[in-house]
């Protein structure tokens, strides 16, 4: 007993721990935290182990150094938390780490040599979170730099159409290739507009969201006030016909119009945005191959199952196959699917996992939406309210485009399903983004 009474002595290992994870005064949200962490884990090494057993009928045998490095990873991340974020959500993170391993999980059982490299850009994606959270000490020093932020989006946007670095994968020109290394810059892009956006409508928004009549709000926006729409309508159409690219061109757009409706409660916008999507995706469809290949996929992909409808086909059958509880981790034939473990991930899991694996990934994403949104009602500052919940609509607009396009609700928009697809780029990106709603969240909650 200690000199209260009331508890037990500590034993020196017992109060060796508490240093190293830093509890020195209780805290409720980090313990549930780490408790979930800990489930997160016992799923992800139960699923590597079941996966192995279906496919090779033996335990990997590289359990222990998994094991070992999925332990550390989440560790660091904790800890990091518990000493840089201590107020901080304690859903995110666990749920990011589930997400991330189970896509771990099958890729490994897709492609061995892709999931060395994802257990890498893992391993970089939570030191990047760490060193977020180290620079970023409050979300209002984003504010300071908004128009470098944004610049340095702008830069990103148009680095793959630059000779002699942009690289044409799949007819995308998304990627860059510097070195060894190849990746696709929007990812980072994506957060420095967001930052940006928020920033520049929280300063605009009394003139973008009640322009006056003389002594009476107006109901009609006045004309230099949807200058900011238009532009960026015809940017994405620009980077849709230069790059080829129809999803991140379509993210942006919706990230801007989601943000200046936030800021300014105008459905006017929302409305007028409404009109210009469906009039760029009208000029896209007649002027680009690329927009019209996959319009008519989507919306008759067996008339084309030998050649450009092949993919799609195959992830239909791929879920079919799956029904509600799945074949089996190790004991479907999701390979067949063409780029399966980037774009049609979503698909390998419905196979292997069923409809049951594939509700828990969208339960999942439904969690990160949902403690994105609380973040954002807490944030203490109107910028950080907006940017929590332009982040959030990016990991929400992302993860819905891909499943909905799998699923065949939307055309397929070549985005990856966040922190489960193979690709360092989004992996990296997203684990900034959740480092900056912890940020948010942590002053908020302090």
């Amino acid at each position: 007993m200690n000199a209260g009474g009331s508890t037990l002595a500590q034993t020196p290992v017992q109060a060796g721990w508490r240093r190293v994870l830093h509890l020195g005064s209780p805290n409720k949200r980090r313990t549930t935290e780490f408790g979930l962490l800990v489930i997160s884990i016992i799923i992800t090494i139960s699923a590597y182990i079941i996966a192995s057993l279906g496919h090779t009928a033996s335990i990997p045998g590289n359990i222990l150094p998994i094991l070992i490095a999925m332990l550390a990873l989440s560790l660091a991340a904790h800890i990091g938390n518990r000493k840089l974020a201590p107020n901080a959500d304690p859903v995110i993170l666990p749920i990011a780490s589930l997400l991330n391993g189970l896509g771990f999980v099958m890729i490994t059982r897709l492609d061995y040599h892709q999931a060395i490299l994802q257990a890498i850009w893992s391993t970089v994606g939570v030191a990047l979170y760490l060193v977020t959270l180290v620079l970023v000490r409050n979300s209002s020093v984003l504010d300071r730099y908004r128009y470098l932020l944004a610049g340095g989006g702008i830069l990103l946007l148009i680095m793959p159409l630059v000779p002699g670095i942009g690289v044409n994968i799949n007819g995308t020109r998304l990627w860059i290739h510097v070195g060894s290394l190849t990746f696709q810059p929007v990812e980072a892009a994506k957060l420095m507009l967001a930052v940006f956006f928020s920033s520049y409508f929280v300063e605009k928004r009394e003139l973008l969201g009640h322009p006056l009549a003389g002594n009476k709000k107006s109901t009609i926006i006045e004309p230099r006030a949807l200058g900011p729409i238009f532009v960026a309508w015809v940017v994405s159409l620009l980077i849709m016909t230069a790059e080829h690219d129809v999803g991140f061109s379509l993210l942006i757009f919706l990230l801007f119009i989601i943000t200046i409706w936030l800021a300014t409660s105008r459905k006017t916008y929302l409305f007028l945005g409404g009109i210009l999507f469906a009039v760029g995706a009208g000029v896209g469809t007649l002027l680009f191959a690329h927009v019209k290949e996959r319009l008519v996929i989507w919306l008759d992909p067996w008339k084309y199952a030998a050649n450009i409808g092949y993919q799609l086909i195959q992830g239909q059958y791929a879920l079919g196959f799956g029904g509600v509880g799945g074949t089996g981790l190790g004991r479907g034939h999701p390979g067949i699917i063409p780029v399966v473990s980037s774009d049609f991930i979503f698909a390998a899991i419905g196979e292997e996992m069923g409809l049951l694996g594939t509700s828990a990934i969208v339960f999942a994403f439904l969690l990160i939406v949902g403690s994105g949104l609380r973040i954002a009602l807490r944030a203490k500052n109107d910028f950080s309210k907006l940017l929590a919940a332009s982040l959030t609509a990016i990991i929400g607009l992302q993860s819905f485009f891909i499943m909905a396009g799998i699923t065949r609700i939307l055309p397929l928009t070549g985005v990856t399903l966040p922190f489960v697809a193979y690709g360092g780029s989004s992996l990296v990106a997203n684990y900034v983004l959740i480092a900056i709603l912890m940020r948010i969240s942590n002053e908020g909650n302090s």
